[in-house]
């Protein structure tokens, strides 16, 4: 490949990087301005991470500042604000695996400033998993006195970092939430691939929690949005302490969209399922697939997508909702991936159904 194609490919990856995810960043609390004025003036892909890490420190350094003048609300905003411009830096950013996952560090800890200083009850909760450990951010709601439990699950390039307002809506609820870091994802992908019976991860976590008396784990809701509209279905057909299941823009087989996908995500497809090559990764994305699952969720099943989806076909959400007992489909003609363009739409509806589901 000559350097113009090596330079042409970078464009081409910061374009796709905009025009698939941009209305994500936002939706899940980046600043638009922001997105705005460091996009535009990237010009090689490999500049990426390094300048949302730049605007992480601004955040990280103003968070530091409003602390030690006793702000606690702005310093906790402004070290939300850090986190996401880390995660957002290296979530599909590979070109050097070694600053991708320490810039991920860097988001789980400026999030972890921030719990105290905005929400006292956020705790990190870690089970025995594999050869380490699955970790989940747990938040409680400050009513009732034992809340049913929400477990969200990420996808393919999130992690528990990006959800602080996505847990928000539950919370405002009366939902407990916990955002989970599961196989091949965030912290315990470090440890542990992407596997397609990702049903162990939530299932070890709900082990770890099974003790405590501030949850009702007799009312388990989960959550996933993209890759996680594949783990949550999955998660409720293997684990019977769930009673309820939301997917949001889920696949309902990652493989056979393989061709399709951006190479942004084929990429990160291999590097979080360790494979060694293109045609490993893809046999191991058909592994990933909800045929002969569907049927074996009997819980209430609610399934979101939007007609305009570019990365997973609506008619996967609409065959996961055709096979499984009793869901409800809920699409949006004008909505992009995970309904990321339509926040204000799809995030209370989600929110107003599993209050309502888990009592």
């Amino acid at each position: 490949m000559t350097e113009s194609e090596v330079a042409a490919m970078a464009d081409a990856r910061i374009e796709a990087a905009i025009a698939h995810w941009a209305p994500r960043f936002t939706s899940q609390g980046v600043d638009y301005n922001d997105f705005v004025r460091i996009t535009s003036t990237l010009l090689d892909w490999a500049d990426w991470l390094p300048a949302w890490a730049a605007n992480g420190d601004q955040y990280a350094e103003a968070a530091q500042r409003a602390e030690d003048r006793g702000r606690r609300v702005s310093a906790g905003e402004a070290w939300v604000r850090a986190a996401l411009s880390y995660h957002f830096g290296s979530f599909v950013w590979l070109v050097d695996p070694d600053l991708h996952e320490a810039t991920a560090d860097r988001a789980g800890a400026a999030l972890r400033r921030a719990h105290p200083l905005l929400d006292p009850t956020a705790e990190r909760v870690e089970a025995p998993f594999g050869a380490g450990v699955i970790v989940g951010n747990l938040r409680r709601p400050p009513a009732p006195e034992r809340p049913p439990l929400v477990l969200l699950l990420p996808g393919l390039d999130s992690t528990k970092e990006e959800f602080f307002h996505w847990e928000n809506v539950f919370l405002a609820r009366g939902m407990a939430t916990l955002s989970l870091d599961g196989p091949g994802q965030g912290e315990t992908g470090r440890h542990t691939p992407i596997r397609p019976d990702y049903e162990v991860g939530p299932s070890a976590m709900l082990d770890r929690l099974a003790p405590r008396t501030d949850l009702d784990l007799h009312r388990v809701g989960v959550v996933g949005v993209s890759l996680g509209g594949y783990y949550a279905p999955r998660t409720a057909a293997y684990e019977p302490r769930v009673g309820a299941v939301c997917a949001v823009g889920g696949p309902y087989c990652f493989g056979a969209l393989w061709d399709t996908l951006p190479v942004l995500t084929r990429e990160t497809f291999a590097y979080h399922s360790r494979a060694a090559d293109d045609a490993t990764a893809r046999r191991l994305a058909d592994e990933l697939t909800l045929a002969g699952v569907l049927p074996l969720v009997t819980q209430p099943f609610l399934a979101v997508g939007g007609r305009l989806d570019r990365l997973i076909p609506y008619q996967d959400v609409e065959r996961a909702a055709a096979e499984a007992p009793d869901a409800t489909l809920v699409m949006y003609p004008e909505g992009n991936h995970v309904c990321n363009n339509l926040p204000t739409r799809y995030k209370p509806l989600v929110g107003d159904w599993m209050a309502e589901q888990l009592g």
